[in-house]
């Protein structure tokens, strides 16, 4: 339905069905083509440090299941010193912001 108002016509087909246009393959030279996804060298830079880093993350979760083990059976001894000494940098990092 076309609606006219002083010779000028309204949009054809509001809310009607839209017409979808296939394209037709068959020809003999053509080659498909797909869609393809390039991303920047920073974001391969990354994804290759995040997978060397799985190493690390490995050796660490070993340390720490060490730990807790030591703390299990009350053989975790701490060096008191390296305590001391953060302790004492925690509180003076806190005083600052205050």
């Amino acid at each position: 339905m076309m609606i006219d108002f002083f010779g000028v016509g309204g949009p054809p087909n509001i809310g009607g069905p839209k017409k979808v246009v296939k394209p037709q393959g068959g020809a003999a030279g053509e080659t498909k083509k797909s869609d393809q996804v390039e991303f920047s060298s920073v974001l391969q830079h990354v994804n290759k440090a995040q997978s060397g880093s799985s190493g690390a993350e490995i050796e660490r979760a070993a340390r720490v299941q060490q730990l807790k083990e030591q703390v299990a059976n009350g053989t975790y001894e701490p060096d008191i010193h390296k305590v001391a000494a953060s302790l004492l940098q925690y509180l003076v990092e806190t005083n600052q912001k205050v």
